[in-house]
C-alpha cells in the first residue's frame, strides 16, 4: 500500500524563556494512503504537534517529513500555505468559521483555493444541515458549528483530514454519524483522515493507532479488522 505520510527522525523543539521544550522526540512513523488513523496521548504528550507537522501548520526542528513522495521538511511559509491549501483539510475542536458568514458562504470559501472541490452544499446535506444552509453561526447551536467546520473540510476534497477532536462539541448520536463521514472519507483511498482524541474507543474502528507519550511514540498498533462503527457501544 502506498505511503501517503513519512515522518523520519523528527523533533520539534520550542524555547519557553531560557529552557528549551521538546515536544516532540525524534519521532519516526508512516502512514498508508486510505487509512482511518487515531493519534492517543494524554495532555501535553506531543499529538496536536504531530498534528500541525504533519498539516505544515509548524516546522521541524530536526528530521525529514515527506507527503506524498514530497519532502516538505524546508519549505518556506509561502510554500507550505500552498501546501496546505492543495492536500491539507483540517476539523478543529474550536469550530474556526467565520461569524459574518452563512453556513453556504463559509462552506463555500475552500472553493477559490482547492482544485477539486466537493460541491457546498452536497456537503452541507451530508452533516445534515441543509435546513440551516442560510442561517449565520449565531443563529447556530455549538454543535451545528462544529458540523459547519467539517463540511468545509469534506468540501475541501484534500488527500489528507487532520482533525483535533472533531466530535468533542457533539451530542453522542451526531458525533457517530460525523465519525461515519469521517470514515467513508477513506473508502477507496480517496482520502485519509488523522483524529486526535483522547476517546479510546475510536481505536476499535481505526486502520492504525498511534500512541504518544512524552514526546514519543510509544507503541503504533495496526488494526487489520477494524469494527464497523455501528459495533462499538458508545
Amino acid at each position: 500500500m502506498d505511503k501517503i505520510i513519512e515522518l523520519f527522525n523528527v523533533t520539534k523543539l520550542y524555547n519557553i524563556g531560557e529552557k528549551e521544550y521538546k515536544a516532540l522526540d525524534n519521532v519516526s512513523l508512516e502512514i498508508n494512503k486510505g487509512d482511518f488513523v487515531v493519534i492517543l496521548g494524554p495532555s501535553g504528550a506531543g499529538k496536536s504537534t504531530l498534528l500541525n507537522l504533519i498539516g505544515g501548520m509548524d516546522s521541524v526542528s530536526e528530521g525529514t517529513i515527506f507527503i506524498d513522495g514530497t519532502n516538505i521538511t524546508n519549505y518556506n511559509e509561502e510554500a507550505l500555505t500552498k501546501f496546505r491549501a492543495e492536500n491539507i483539510g483540517f476539523i478543529f475542536q474550536f469550530y474556526n468559521i467565520f461569524s459574518n458568514l452563512t453556513v453556504l458562504e463559509n462552506v463555500e470559501l475552500v472553493n477559490d483555493v482547492v482544485r477539486n472541490p466537493i460541491n457546498a452544499k452536497e456537503a452541507i446535506k451530508s452533516v445534515g444541515l441543509e435546513n440551516h444552509i442560510n442561517k449565520f453561526p449565531t443563529q447556530l447551536s455549538g454543535g451545528e458549528q462544529q458540523r459547519v467546520s467539517i463540511a468545509r473540510a469534506i468540501s475541501k476534497n484534500s488527500k489528507i483530514l487532520l482533525c483535533d477532536e472533531p466530535t468533542g462539541a457533539l451530542d453522542s448520536k451526531t458525533g457517530i454519524e460525523i465519525l461515519k463521514l469521517l470514515k467513508y472519507q477513506c473508502s477507496n483511498e480517496n482520502n485519509t483522515v488523522i483524529i486526535v482524541t483522547h476517546n479510546t474507543l475510536y481505536t476499535d474502528i481505526a486502520d492504525s493507532v498511534i500512541k504518544v507519550k512524552n514526546g514519543k511514540i510509544e507503541n503504533i498498533i495496526k488494526n487489520d479488522k477494524p469494527k464497523n462503527i455501528d459495533e462499538v457501544n458508545w
